[in-house]
């Protein structure tokens, strides 16, 4: 190989190695390592976080979600949390609460129960996550297709199911008034039912709670209830 040669093949290795290096920075340069601070979670308010959720919401359905560095931010959350909202959610595995709403670590409280019925171990949770830790928005979510709702429909006996889903039986008692066929195997029956289990739990926080009820009324905190669909990862909002 003559030298010419040589000079040009250096050349070209030259710049390859120069634009992998740029192209790298580049995509670190995209990857957050954001993590909530005391001063930002003071300023913001609860329509502000839900607002957050919403378009974080959107970045989900159209696949934009934000890159992280789950492995720094865990390390810069090692001194503290300062979480925007608490998520009371089902223990479905196919309902990723951050991934929906697009939120990084210490982003997000989230307590979860197959069925996100709420009991007196979350209405502490919920109290500890806004009294104490701050966070400004409290979301109660249900899902699309939800194995809790259509147990509670059956009136399934097993083990201590059967204890979990008694939770789940006022929401079926007071959907008695819907109008189609009233089964488990009726997605919009499982829809409704679902939709008035959150509504119960947006009144047993409120009535169960006075702490978090007197929050709510001083406009410290907002309380809101969701249905999410898994099919289209869209999200319809309950007061």
């Amino acid at each position: 190989m003559n030298r010419k040669k040589i000079l040009l093949l250096s050349l070209l290795c030259g710049l390859t190695v120069s634009c992998n290096k740029s192209e790298n920075k580049e995509a670190q340069s995209k990857i957050s390592s954001h993590v909530m601070t005391k001063e930002q979670q003071n300023k913001l308010t609860g329509e502000e976080v839900l607002k957050d959720f919403i378009e974080g919401n959107k970045r989900f359905q159209d696949g934009t979600i934000t890159m992280r560095d789950h492995t720094r931010q865990t390390r810069m959350l090692v001194t503290g949390q300062y979480p925007k909202a608490v998520v009371i959610s089902c223990l479905d595995s196919r309902v990723p609460v951050e991934d929906i709403f697009d939120q990084g670590l210490g982003d997000v409280f989230v307590g979860r129960v197959a069925g996100n019925f709420v009991d007196e171990d979350l209405l502490g949770s919920i109290e500890f996550a806004c009294k104490v830790a701050g966070a400004k928005l409290v979301l109660v979510m249900g899902h699309q297709h939800c194995g809790a709702i259509k147990g509670a429909i059956d009136d399934v006996k097993l083990g201590n199911i059967t204890a979990m889903l008694s939770k789940i039986k006022p929401a079926v008692n007071i959907s008695q008034n819907y109008t189609g066929k009233k089964s488990s195997q009726n997605d919009d029956f499982v829809k409704f039912v679902s939709e008035n289990n959150v509504r119960i739990a947006l009144r047993d926080i409120r009535t169960r709670s006075p702490i978090l009820k007197e929050m709510e009324d001083k406009g410290q905190i907002k309380i809101m209830g969701a249905f999410y669909r898994i099919t289209d990862g869209t999200l319809e909002f309950i007061k």
